[in-house]
């Protein structure tokens, strides 16, 4: 996945997270369809974020950046624990 793949998926993630919001204040989804949704939505941006932060370093490095490979969901969330 190149940088560009990922900034992408950045975006489309970003593009349904203020969906998701627009939709509990338009009255269109419950406030908890919403929180469940949107924390699955942060792990995913979480994921995408870590791997360009990888893929930067690696570039930083002098290494392949397309040699960075995703990190789990537990392991991106467990990094502040």
């Amino acid at each position: 996945m190149s940088e560009q793949d990922i900034l992408a998926r950045i975006k489309t993630l970003v593009d349904q997270e203020h969906e998701l919001r627009a939709k509990t204040i338009q009255g269109e989804l419950d406030p908890e369809t919403e929180r469940r949704q949107l924390a699955e939505l942060e792990v995913m941006l979480d994921q995408c974020w870590d791997l360009l932060r990888q893929r930067r370093a690696r570039m930083d490095q002098g290494r392949n950046p397309d040699e960075a490979q995703p990190n789990t969901a537990r392991q991106v969330e467990g990094y502040l624990q």
